[in-house]
């Protein structure tokens, strides 16, 4: 099971969705042709293969837009879906569930098509020490959610923020004269219970950057030989992280030299959406 996301945090985004959808004249469509009174039951169904996520925003959203509402939730966030299957059924006023639709529908689709575009990494890398992590490529204002829908799909945790942890990329090194310089000073700088990453583009910086106390080094865009070299290298000491460019096409290869941690910005920066789709019963 994952963890559900606080509700605080979920009442108030699934609100801003709102507003972005709903003035003060309301849906015009709904109240137009359908008579105030009017119920009826709905099924949100999969229209395709994939894994589930956003089932906490979607129930969010049908409360918000009627109290009335009656939901029998048939997915948890995680679990594998496929053409036809129902994950939720809405029952009550029509009016009411409309107005709701798009909004749980979107983060339902938006949610789901990472976790399960992160699943496909994931089972790319079964049997090797790699684990799939999360960049902070997100949409703005949705980083929780994103996240969320990574873990649902078998990823594991990256920095959530710029306060988690030191991560030590080109413009830092520039400022800083060198990779090992940089590492230097941050390790003079943070209490000892910060972890302090380092980004290097080149083989060479590896030892400078261990002696300088990096816990973890990131291996930017390195071939496969250098990756290996580097694993060989390290010798386990410290945490190897591949990132840049990594694709499904590339990620078998990049996890079988033996790095620890492969790091991944689209799977919330390109995730295409799910296909969920709302039909009368």
């Amino acid at each position: 099971m994952i963890p559900p996301l606080p509700s605080e945090i979920v009442r108030d985004t699934v609100r801003r969705a709102f507003a972005e959808d709903v003035t003060g004249a309301g849906d015009v469509t709904s109240l137009s042709v359908i008579p105030s009174g009017a119920n009826a039951t709905f099924e949100i169904r999969a229209r395709e293969n994939g894994v589930v996520c956003g089932m906490q925003a979607a129930v969010e959203a049908f409360s918000q837009a009627g109290p009335e509402i009656s939901l029998d939730v048939l997915a948890n966030d995680g679990d594998p879906t496929e053409p036809g299957e129902t994950v939720m059924t809405v029952a009550g006023n029509v009016r009411d569930i409309l107005l709701a639709e798009r909004t749980a529908l979107n983060f339902l689709g938006r949610m789901s098509g990472i976790a399960t575009l992160t699943r496909r990494y994931v089972d790319a890398i079964v049997g090797t020490r790699a684990k799939i992590v999360h960049t902070r490529k997100t949409t703005p204002g949705l980083r929780a959610f994103e996240i969320q829908a990574v873990r649902a799909g078998g990823g594991s945790p990256h920095r959530y923020n710029l306060s988690d942890a030191v991560l030590i990329k080109d413009n830092h090194v520039a400022a800083a004269g060198s990779p090992a310089a940089a590492v230097r000073a941050a390790r003079a700088n943070v209490g000892h219970m910060v972890r302090v990453s380092c980004e290097i583009d080149r083989l060479e910086d590896l030892a400078s950057v261990m002696k300088a106390g990096a816990d973890i080094v990131l291996l930017d865009n390195f071939p496969l030989q250098d990756l290996e070299a580097a694993v060989v290298q390290a010798a386990g000491r410290i945490v190897l992280e591949a990132s840049g460019g990594v694709t499904l096409d590339t990620v078998a290869d990049i996890a079988a030299t033996g790095v620890d941690i492969i790091s991944v910005g689209a799977l919330t920066h390109s995730a295409p959406n799910f296909d969920f789709g709302l039909d009368a019963v």
